[in-house]
């Protein structure tokens, strides 16, 4: 049975708890994410489709088996998940403990023996001490109520933890698989620029030969062959830091894989060419974008605890009931404890009405409402930070797919002009500053155009994060591992 159902009974059998009950915020009243126009209008922008859910596995969107192998080792070998589900089972385990503090009454049965030398003088008799042998078995019961339901505020309290520990684990996973795929698609894209730098000095190799040669029979002035020289050893001058960016990145992969750096080289390795672009991406609507973020929904349990604390001030303002109970048999022999005439019994019962405390307990109140209020105000921040990271995305697809789309033709055009200049150039038509001008804005171009496909896949991962992906499934089994652990 769910802890909330223990709540309920003992709130029905002591009254109302202090303090407000819990309301969840209203939902934004917001119909759009952005006022900007969204719609597909260039050939490489997926258009949008509004719907409940997005896909579990969004990843899957780039229909790239390798990377979905990726994420899910990721899913399942991280340390930092790990710990998130350590700190999970730890906040279920306080929910237990407070639970059976709070709920129920405390039974002990302490069971002593104990051997004693009086001195006869005690009894007037200096010469004769006594020896004397006590055993004693009790059962000790006791139980501490709050009138106006300090105990079960606390637990509300405890609950809400639990829960927003929960909602961390679950935009830790999220986290991660975003990380993990934009980390792979950044590495394939500095692979794939470092083909196309090998292959431009490849063919600025090629031209410096050319006009050595033709340096040497006096056909071209030493002008253009230091050009050349100078072109060449600045393509080869961006190698490193391709090489570099590349190792970090493949680096990063592993660790985000749960690996160490040395296992770098056995990691598959993504193709750009392989993955395809979503010609649809889902959204869901503006008015459930504060149930689907896991980061929103651990600030809403933040604000829970300290509107439950504010409960558990205002209890402490007011007497707590005290009840115990002992029963118990002592005997001089261990054997008789349970024969007639050693039976002892106790009932007791206090209650506590704070007096005076130098205004301790009122401050700790108004410290408590002071921390609701900066809990609320930390959860709308957190609403608005959640549109601009959905808005950021949705603008940025927008943007980056007309960005594509020029780049496209722009490496077109510098190739069929690239193309055309060598002939030229072979045949004297033009000069080799043209050839020169025709080289680098090739180069430019195709570096460009891998990096702006890259942008729009990450782009999509960007979105698929800030609408908080869909872990409903993940966040039920939480849920029913927390109401197992404390029934």
């Amino acid at each position: 049975m769910n802890i909330r159902y223990y709540t309920l009974t003992l709130l029905l059998l002591t009254g109302c708890a202090a303090g407000p009950d819990f309301k969840s915020p209203d939902t934004p009243a917001v119909d759009q994410y952005t006022h900007v126009d969204l719609t597909a209008t260039v050939e490489e922008q997926p258009q949008l489709v509004m719907q409940d859910n997005i896909p579990d596995q969004w990843w899957q969107l780039f229909e790239s088996q390798t990377l979905t192998e990726l994420v899910e080792k990721g899913l399942s070998k991280s340390p930092t998940l790990a710990a998130a589900e350590a700190k999970l089972r730890a906040a279920q385990e306080t929910l237990s403990a407070d639970t059976g503090t709070l709920l129920y009454p405390t039974i002990d049965l302490p069971l002593s023996s104990s051997r004693q030398k009086i001195s006869g003088a005690t009894f007037g008799n200096a010469g004769n001490p006594s020896v004397f042998t006590v055993n004693n078995a009790s059962i000790a019961v006791s139980y501490d109520i709050s009138l106006l339901g300090a105990g079960q505020r606390y637990i509300e309290a405890s609950q809400a933890q639990v829960d927003f520990v929960s909602y961390q684990l679950e935009a830790a996973r999220q986290t991660l698989a975003t990380n993990i795929v934009t980390t792979a698609l950044t590495e394939a894209s500095l692979r794939e620029q470092l083909t196309a730098m090998n292959a431009i000095i490849e063919d600025e190799t090629d031209v410096l030969n050319v006009i050595e040669k033709q340096f040497a029979i006096g056909v071209i002035p030493k002008a253009d062959l230091l050009n050349q020289r100078s072109a060449l050893a600045q393509a080869r001058a961006q190698l490193p830091a391709l090489q570099k960016a590349l190792a970090q990145s493949r680096n990063q992969l592993a660790v985000l894989t749960g690996d160490f750096p040395t296992s770098n080289d056995t990691l598959p390795r993504i193709q750009l060419d392989a993955l395809t672009m979503p010609g649809q991406l889902p959204i869901t609507l503006p008015s459930t974008l504060t149930q689907r973020r896991p980061d929103v929904r651990a600030a809403e349990e933040l604000l829970h605890q300290a509107n439950a604390q504010v409960g558990v001030a205002t209890a402490n303002l007011y007497p707590r009931l005290t009840l115990s109970a002992n029963y118990s048999t002592e005997a001089s022999v261990f054997g008789d404890l349970f024969s007639a005439g050693t039976a002892v019994w106790g009932l007791a019962a206090g209650l506590t009405q704070p007096l005076f405390h130098g205004g301790e307990l009122r401050a700790k109140k108004r410290a408590a409402i002071a921390n609701f209020d900066q809990a609320a105000a930390q959860y709308r921040q957190s609403v608005l930070i959640a549109f601009q990271d959905v808005a950021n995305a949705l603008l940025a697809l927008n943007t980056d797919s007309k960005q594509l789309n020029l780049q496209k033709e722009v490496e077109l055009l510098a190739t069929e002009t690239l193309v055309l200049v060598r002939e030229q150039y072979k045949q004297g038509a033009v000069s080799y500053l043209n050839l020169l001008t025709a080289q680098r804005n090739f180069q430019q171009a195709r570096i460009n155009l891998i990096r702006a496909r890259v942008a729009l896949y990450n782009d999509t991962a960007a979105l698929m994060y800030a609408l908080g992906g869909n872990w409903d499934i993940q966040h039920s089994n939480t849920t029913d591992q927390t109401t197992e652990k404390t029934s």
